[in-house]
């Protein structure tokens, strides 16, 4: 027997049963979905799904044509509508049209046909139920051209914006210019455009507020500092001395065009933030006080006396004088706060110096107590001029005090050598040549102060000789001593001086005597006499040298036949004068040398043109 297998019939898993329904349903549910909505669409074919509204227009069942007519009819916002800008209390209206916005209807009206009816199927019905259940408000599609909103806002912007504009002041000459600051406005049309658009948007009427920058100058207002400047400049400014006394300089006027280049006007910061300041132009208002600070000043002057041998005191020949110097610094202050104050008559600030010795000093406060030098030189056979320029220059020094421990110059207290504080021109030597000049003589009184400075034991610091031996400076009461020579000394200010010091505690008075009858110069030493004692000695003439022979030379300002003696000859020698100054005990204090070497002069004569053999006229001693 054969057996025949027959194949037993193969089941379907469960799940693909299940899956195979599943795609069944889809399928038999797509086909329902799309059967209603195709079925909807060819209900409404050509017409607007109801519950389709735009911008509040209700457009069921309409036609496009019907709905372009019903929201042409009701939609008239872009040419009826208003937006207002305001800027302040300005006000600007125009419509939606005017401002770019143009309603696309025929966009808009497509819109509404298509909802339910594109985007697939599911979609489709998803609009179809939404406008049917509960209706679709859509909006219209607005056309916005910002070119025309740009436009509008620019010509907003040129009744708005204006620049800012700074404060100004300044002088030109007297004249005060001053320009009132303003605060700058801009609108900012990019701002203003945004916020226009969020409105129109809104398919309403609406207030769109402008977008407006505002900048402010640095400084708002100057007016005050334009009235102050105003008024410094409105009449002359005068400087004075402060209590002035007859005698004193000034008062000094400065016009108003001369005033305004002293002064300046610049913006600054302070803690309240930028302002105009006026200002001194210190360089030029230093410069002015500067060119009348020589009338102000003056050094104090001690008081003047004379000593009275018998009562042993001073009696006053001079008062003291009070020393001032102008303070330009604070000056310039002082003139910078008063014209600010509205001043035009200011006083200088003047700083004053006390004198060491004041008028009401006694000999006793001094350490004045008695003579402790004198000494006379004598100059016989002098001309009027050089008796007047002796007289004039020893006058100086009549009265005049040297306080303990200082150094005495001469030509500090000599002042001016001139004509017109009353010298005479006399005989100098100047550049190798015995000259007219003015002042010559005042030598004579350098010599005599030398030799009394000497003589009393006080300290040398400077001391010159002479060119050549002056035989004025070697006579005696009687006659001539050569062993003066080597003791006088020249003085030519502020080049050459003599200077000596005052190394007692005791001040010094110095008193002079000019005795025109005897042709004499007395110099008087008061103090008191700390028992110092001079010992001297003068070598006498050394390595003499024989003066050089005249010389002869025509001068043209002489008359014809005319011969004169101009310069006098005299022999060269080295001379040497020692001394030691020592203290009441004996012991030596200081020993000085002095060296004096003097040049072999020659004698000068001239004669006028024409003059005949003048080497003869010199010869027979005919010309003088």
């Amino acid at each position: 027997m054969s057996f025949v297998s027959v194949p037993r019939p193969q089941r379907t898993p469960f799940s693909f049963q299940i899956l195979a329904i599943l795609i069944g349903g889809l399928v038999l549910f797509s086909l329902a979905v799309g059967l209603i909505t195709g079925g909807y669409q060819l209900l409404y074919a050509g017409r607007v799904f109801p519950g389709i509204s735009m911008a509040g227009v209700d457009l069921t069942s309409m036609t496009p044509e019907q709905a372009q007519t019903a929201l042409s009819q009701r939609l008239t916002y872009p040419t009826s509508g208003k937006i207002v800008f305001r800027g302040g209390d300005k006000v600007w209206v125009a419509t939606p049209t005017e401002l770019g916005m143009v309603f696309d209807a025929g966009t808009s009206i497509q819109r509404a046909y298509n909802v339910g009816r594109q985007g697939g199927l599911f979609t489709e019905l998803a609009g179809q139920l939404n406008s049917w259940q509960g209706g679709l408000d859509l909006q219209p599609v607005i056309v916005f051209d910002e070119r025309v909103a740009y436009a509008f806002l620019q010509n907003i912007a040129v009744q708005i914006d204006q620049p800012v504009v700074e404060t100004d002041l300044h002088m030109n000459g007297t004249e005060v210019t001053y320009t009132q600051g303003q605060t700058g406005r801009l609108l900012n049309v990019d701002a203003t455009l945004a916020d226009l658009f969020t409105q129109l948007s809104a398919f309403r009427d609406a207030e769109v507020q402008l977008v407006i920058t505002e900048q402010s100058p640095v400084m708002l207002d100057a007016s005050s500092q334009a009235e102050a400047l105003r008024q410094i400049l409105s009449i002359p400014l005068t400087l004075n001395v402060p209590d002035s006394q007859p005698g004193d300089p000034g008062p000094w006027t400065i016009d108003p065009s001369l005033l305004a280049g002293m002064l300046t006007v610049g913006r600054v910061q302070t803690d309240a933030g930028w302002q105009y300041q006026i200002s001194t132009y210190a360089q030029m208002l230093e410069q002015f006080l500067g060119q009348i600070s020589p009338l102000l000043d003056r050094s104090p002057l001690n008081a003047r006396f004379l000593f009275d041998d018998a009562s042993r005191q001073l009696m006053l020949l001079q008062p003291a004088l009070v020393g001032r110097t102008l303070d330009i610094t604070a000056t310039i202050d002082a003139v910078q706060t008063g014209l600010l104050a509205g001043r035009h008559n200011i006083a200088l600030v003047i700083n004053n110096a006390l004198p060491g010795a004041g008028s009401d000093e006694t000999a006793q406060s001094l350490g004045i107590t008695e003579l402790v030098y004198s000494e006379t030189t004598y100059f016989r056979y002098s001309s009027i001029a050089r008796l007047q320029n002796i007289e004039t220059a020893s006058r100086q020094f009549n009265g005049l005090l040297v306080q303990p421990n200082t150094t005495f110059s001469m030509g500090d207290a000599m002042g001016d050598i001139s004509l017109d504080n009353g010298y005479a021109e006399a005989l100098i030597i100047y550049n190798g040549r015995t000259i007219t000049g003015v002042g010559g003589g005042v030598c004579q009184v350098s010599t005599t102060l030398f030799r009394t400075a000497f003589f009393a034991g006080y300290p040398i610091v400077e001391r010159h000789a002479h060119a050549y031996r002056v035989l004025y400076y070697e006579q005696t009461a009687s006659g001539y001593d050569p062993l003066l020579a080597g003791l006088d000394a020249t003085v030519y200010f502020p080049l050459v001086d003599l200077k000596f010091t005052n190394d007692r505690s005791s001040w010094l008075l110095m008193e002079t005597d000019f005795n025109r009858d005897e042709r004499s110069l007395t110099w008087n030493f008061y103090s008191t006499n700390d028992g110092r004692t001079v010992q001297w000695q003068n070598l006498g003439l050394r390595n003499v040298v024989p003066a050089p022979d005249p010389l002869i030379e025509e001068n043209a300002d002489l008359p014809a036949g005319t011969c004169k003696q101009v310069d006098y000859s005299g022999d060269g020698a080295d001379i040497t004068v020692t001394r030691t100054v020592s203290n009441a005990s004996g012991q030596i204090m200081f020993n000085n040398t002095f060296q004096t070497q003097y040049e072999p002069w020659q004698a000068v004569y001239q004669y006028g043109p024409g003059t005949v053999n003048p080497q003869a006229l010199v010869a027979q001693g005919l010309c003088h």
